[in-house]
């Protein structure tokens, strides 16, 4: 039997986003209807503000009901103090610290969602304005012709 294809999925969106329980429903729905069952799958996830904590605890309850799922930390600062501060040895699979280019750490999360956008299958995020990390994440997804699933759409917002 031949290795099955292993599906990335990454998240990205604005640190002032207010989690609201559709938006927990509809991405729980988009990831059961596109993630094939006999799948193994990784979530690409950042610990940076409000919407990363929205996106662990959804790949973490998609986890519960895949076990296989990994909950990989794309971190990037590669110090053990940093790595501590974010728990990432009880919360994540694993850890992956793309190369960066020697990046000064002003830049380097700004690469590290350039990397994730070009490394991942499926972006689920919440861009509602046209500034910030977020929406250029988004833009790179696009330029790499990825699947984007952007929860503001969904409700309505215009970007």
């Amino acid at each position: 039997m031949g290795v099955l294809y292993c599906m990335k999925i990454a998240f990205c969106g604005h640190s002032d986003y207010v989690p609201c329980a559709n938006d927990e429903c509809l991405a729980m729905e988009f990831l059961f209807q596109n993630i094939p069952c006999d799948e193994e799958c990784e979530f690409f996830l950042g610990e940076y503000g409000s919407f990363d904590s929205f996106a662990y605890g959804i790949a973490k309850k998609y986890k519960k009901n895949k076990p296989t799922a990994k909950l990989i930390f794309v971190t990037p600062y590669i110090s053990n103090e940093y790595l501590k501060r974010h728990d990432v040895d009880n919360r994540f699979d694993l850890v992956i610290y793309p190369e960066l280019e020697k990046s000064p750490p002003k830049f380097a999360i700004a690469k590290r969602n350039k990397w994730i956008a070009k490394n991942t299958d499926i972006l689920i995020c919440f861009v509602n304005r046209k500034l910030g990390g977020a929406y250029t994440m988004l833009n790179y997804a696009k330029k790499y012709s990825k699947i984007i699933f952007n929860l503001a759409e969904q409700n309505d917002i215009d970007v």
